[in-house]
Parts: structure tokens; sequence; C-alpha cells
């Protein structure tokens, strides 16, 4: 009998767009105005589905829409995205998606997603030309030959590194340039193709998880909560340090295994495969010249320089993109390669993650079909209904399981702030507890779920690498148990020790 293959990443992402059209169908249409500052005219806009009303920007306008958000936040620019403004949701007249719809809505969210797709892709065209200058093979036999015996090491260092990335600017889709340069080098170390995967995804995702200064989850959520991102900055600090030392445990008990007998692989099947496709070299007399080293150099500082920029000077995708563009040309004249031979190696490395591409942009499909759909607000709304009469920790439990559940449905982090907060923030005051336990149960609700949610980054970042999902869910479904577990619990000791 002939044995049933998992579906690949971009076949899981159609099926999902399938269900999500499906849903078109079944649940009732609707739709909550939104609010939105025009900083040219100085005004609000008041968005329904039929017509756009302009208000007065000031503090009186919002009170009166119940919006708890000081006026500063959106002149200042902190909140530019449409808010959902409370009591202003009613059902519309069904906009079902249909066969024709579905065939658009990839198209639709490859549009949509252009810009992280760009960014892939010029970085796929990157990676090609530093594995053509040889720089990649010096440098990790170097560093193979530093860490003898010590190659856990490695596994902390990135686990925690990009964990305080996640964390502090919300480093997460910019990881994807990660793999293919960290990878070959945890297989010099003897490790399989999982553990580099797991530092770098499980790193970032419990940084973006437990976030405390993320300019893209906690402030934009504080802001749209209506409070001081500062609010409830220390329980999030812990549970970051809690959460990035579980995950890192549990890494190394995996590596570990793996090191010792190589057949306890999750995908012993795919070691010759793998190390085939990131063509890492063996020979130790690999020597790293004063030209390659400069190689080394120009190519770590355009992370250094795309970090900064982030970080620092609100620099978002095009930026990024024309960092690693100009890397790429600077590393070719430095190489000494012919322009003929610069652009085929370029293109090449290119269409290596055009497959990567295609799963942002299938991803961001789903959403294209739910918002089109006219359904995404009813799913918001009926999710704020479920809460009433709850005691205070059976509440922000299930507000932890609400956002989980909506993060697949719209699985961007700053997407999921503008538009639930003004809505599930004020049931926190009926409650009796901050609103800073609504943004926490958002944080950790959609960290959680983004361990395996196949509408955020994991299906990507799993073609890079080859590895289907079902392996995924194999390696990582005993550590979300573990992490779910602790989460309820550290949500239920913060309302009353903070």
């Amino acid at each position: 009998m002939k044995k049933i293959k998992f579906p690949t990443a971009q076949t899981i992402l159609l099926i999902i767009c399938a269900f999500s059209a499906l849903l078109t169908w079944l649940i009732p249409a609707g739709k909550y105005d939104t609010l939105v500052f025009d900083s040219e005219k100085g005004v609000f806009n008041q968005i329904g589905l039929t017509k756009t009303t302009q208000l007065e920007a000031s503090q009186s306008t919002l009170e009166e829409l119940n919006v708890k958000i000081p006026i500063e936040k959106f002149t200042s620019g902190d909140i530019y995205k449409p808010i959902a403004i409370p009591g202003t949701y009613k059902e519309v007249t069904a906009n079902p998606q249909g066969p024709i719809e579905f065939i658009m809505a990839p198209v639709k969210g490859i549009i949509q997603g252009a810009d992280i797709i760009f960014l892939v892709l010029i970085i796929g065209g990157l990676i090609g030309i530093m594995n053509k200058t040889g720089a990649f093979d010096a440098g990790i036999s170097k560093m193979a030959n530093s860490l003898k015996g010590h190659e856990y090491v490695l596994i902390i260092l990135v686990t925690t590194l990009v964990s305080i990335g996640g964390t502090t600017f919300g480093l997460a889709e910019e990881t994807i340039a990660f793999y293919p340069i960290l990878i070959p080098m945890f297989l010099a170390a003897k490790y399989d193709a999982m553990v580099p995967l797991a530092a770098i995804y499980l790193g970032t995702s419990i940084g973006t998880m437990c976030s405390t200064i993320n300019p893209f989850s906690t402030i934009i959520a504080s802001d749209s909560a209506g409070i001081s991102w500062t609010t409830g900055l220390i329980p999030r600090a812990i549970f970051w340090v809690i959460g990035t030392t579980i995950c890192i445990l549990y890494i190394l008990k995996y590596a570990k295994k793996v090191k010792n007998d190589p057949q306890l692989s999750i995908i012993s099947d795919q070691r010759e495969e793998i190390s085939s496709l990131f063509a890492i070299k063996s020979t130790s007399d690999l020597k790293l010249t004063p030209r390659l080293l400069l190689i080394l150099a120009v190519f770590a500082l355009c992370f250094i320089i795309m970090i900064l920029g982030v970080s620092i000077f609100g620099w978002w995708f095009e930026e990024m993109t024309a960092i690693f563009l100009a890397g790429a040309i600077i590393i070719g004249f430095i190489s000494k390669m012919k322009e003929a031979e610069f652009v085929e190696t370029f293109v090449k490395g290119a269409s290596d993650l055009l497959g990567v591409a295609l799963i942002i942009g299938i991803a961001r499909g789903v959403s294209v079909l739910l918002d089109e759909g006219l359904v995404s607000d009813t799913l918001l709304y009926h999710a704020s209904n479920v809460t009433g009469g709850m005691n205070k920790g059976v509440f922000a439990n299930v507000m932890l399981f609400i956002y989980s559940g909506l993060s697949f449905f719209i699985p961007s982090s700053s997407g999921m702030a503008v538009l639930t907060m003004p809505i599930m923030s004020p049931l926190a005051d009926n409650v009796g507890f901050g609103r800073e336990v609504i943004v926490n149960c958002y944080q950790y609700g959609m960290g959680l779920f983004a361990f395996i949610n196949p509408t955020g980054l994991i299906l990507a970042s799993l073609a890079i690498v080859k590895v289907g999902f079902d392996r995924w869910l194999k390696f990582c479904l005993p550590l979300l148990f573990i992490l779910m577990i602790i989460t309820m619990l550290w949500l239920i000791a913060s309302i009353y020790l903070f």
C-alpha cells in the first residue's frame, strides 16, 4: 500500500483558503464602522460600509464614540490604521466568496504581500552571491573548529538573540533571511536541520509572544486600549525570561538526543537531501582569506544596518530590501565577479526562494477572502460577547484562547491590535482588572498559536528548510502544550500579583 504523503505548504494554504471561502457562505456578514485620522485635513473619518463621515478630531469626539484613547495617539501617528468603533457592529448584506473570488484571493494576497515577497527574493539573490564567493563555506569551517565540543553554545546564542529581537522591535519576517545562513552552521556542528529551524523560529515566536517594547504589538495594542505601553511591562518581561528559557532547554534536549544518535532525528530520512540542499563542505582546510573576511563583514553589516534601521529609524520593507540589494552588489564587486555571472547567480538565488514568496502571498489570500466576505468583524463581535459573567481567572484564559483563534484569521499583530483592542479592552473594566491584562491575552494568545499557525510564518519557514508541516507538529506540539499550561497559570498569577 502506497504511503500517503502530507500535503505541501501551498496545498495546505489553498485548502484553508477554500475553508475560509466556505465560511463566508455560513457566517452572517457584519461590519464595524472604523475610525481613521486624516493627517492632511486634521479630521477623523468614520468609515461605514456605504458612507464616510468627517468628524472633528478632538477628545470629545472620541468620548462620544466610546473610544477610550487619547487624541494624541492619533495626531502623533502612533495609531495610523483604522480602528473598530465599539457599539457600531451591524449585520450587512452577505458577500459570499465563490470560485472566482477563491482563485483571485491568492493573487490579491501576493499583490498585498509584495513588500515582504520582494524582501525574500532579494535575500535569496544575496545568499546566492554569498555561496558563489565561498565565504560561507570558509566561515562555517572556521566556526565549526572554534566551537568543537561546545556546539550547544550556538543554540543558546541564536535563540536568545532572535528572542531579544522579537521582544524589542518585533523581529519576525526578517528571520527568513537567517535560515540559509545558519542551517549550514548547525549541520556542520552535527545537528539536524530541525535544531536551527527551532532556534530561529521558536526564538522569534517566544520573543514576539512576550513582547516588551515591540512597537508592532505591545505599543500599538496599548495605545489602542487607551493605556501606556509601560503598564504591564514587568510581568511581560518576567514571562519573556521564563518562556525563552523553556524554549532553549527544549531545543537543547532534542539537539543532544539527535547528536548522540542521528537516527532519533524527526527528519532522519531527509539528512542527505538537506545536506545536499545547503551544500555544506566537510573539508577543514578552507582558508578564510582577507577578501572572504571582508565579504563576511559586509554581509554581517547588512543585518546590523537593517536592525538599527527598523528599531531606531522606523524603516520597513522597502529600506530593508534596498540594504540587501546594495550588499549583494558590493559583495559582487569585492569578489571581482563578472557582470553576467553576478546577474545569473543572483537570479538563481532569488528563484530558490520563489516558493517561499508564493506561500506568503497565498497566506495573505485567507485574510482577503474573510475581509471581502465581510465575516472578520462578525467573528470579532461574537468573540467579544462570550465572556460575560466570568470570574477574573476564567475570563483571562478565555480571552487567551479567543485571541489564539482570531489569529488564524488575522495573523498580523498590528492589524489584530487596532481591530480588536477598542472592542475587547473595555471588557476588562466590567470584570474589574486593568486593560493591560487584555493586551497580555492578545500577545500570549497570538504568540502561542503562532508556533503552528499555518496562516502565519511557519509554512514559509518550513519551505526554506524543506521540512514538512507534519514533522514540525511532531516536534513542536509537546512544547506548545507546556507553554500553554504555563501561560494560563501565569495569566492568573499576574492578575493578583501585579
